[in-house]
């Protein structure tokens, strides 16, 4: 999808509708500097007011998704159009979030073990016990709310595939949570099928 002309699209509809940025952003509960963005292509209205947009600018979403309004007799190849695009976006994101995953990870990892190192220092060298279990106790809260944090990234980037039917999902929270895993492969009850097994992390909902 083109941002910049989707952005040139909005900004055309908004002044049909006789709407400064300002205007618009209230209609929609959101603030004018979010209305500026889209018009300027540097980002795309999200799910939660796209249909609310596209209402107030008399537009459908495949026209919004277009960037132009669609004829009847290209509605139908800009409707699949848009959608493929949607999920190529998708996949992309899910990519780097999974990516960033393994960054925080080795982050978060690499800081506990620098205030372990750093309160052994002091408790050798000064005989400050407590300072060892301060800055542990810190790198260790640290690794808790990063690991929180990246199980969050692992449940909602991509999809699982139960190794069983082949059926791909995403999981809840506390599946992914409570699950043995091998790295991002993880022994879980499929919900199609109610079958066990080990099931690895893919990107795509659809076996390519």
């Amino acid at each position: 999808m083109d941002q910049i002309r989707i952005g040139m699209f909005i900004s055309e509809k908004r002044k049909e509708q006789n709407l400064t940025q300002r205007q618009l952003a209230e209609r929609l509960g959101i603030t004018d500097r979010a209305v500026s963005k889209w018009e300027r292509g540097k980002s795309l209205p999200d799910a939660s007011s796209m249909l609310e947009l596209c209402a107030v600018l008399g537009i459908t979403v495949n026209d919004l998704l277009s960037g132009e309004v669609v004829s009847m007799n290209s509605y139908n190849e800009n409707i699949e159009k848009n959608l493929l695009e949607m999920v190529k976006q998708k996949e992309q994101s899910d990519r780097r979030l999974l990516k960033t995953e393994i960054v925080i990870g080795v982050l978060s990892t690499v800081f506990l073990f620098a205030m372990i190192s750093i309160g052994a220092v002091f408790m050798m060298m000064q005989e400050k016990i407590w300072v060892f279990f301060l800055l542990f106790g810190i790198g260790l809260l640290q690794l808790i709310v990063c690991t929180m944090f990246c199980l969050r990234i692992e449940q909602v980037a991509g999809y699982y595939a139960c190794r069983k039917c082949g059926y791909r999902y995403v999981p809840t929270y506390g599946s992914v949570n409570g699950a043995m895993h091998m790295g991002r492969t993880r022994y879980m009850k499929c919900p199609q099928c109610g079958k066990r097994s080990w099931q690895k992390k893919v990107i795509s909902a659809e076996d390519k």
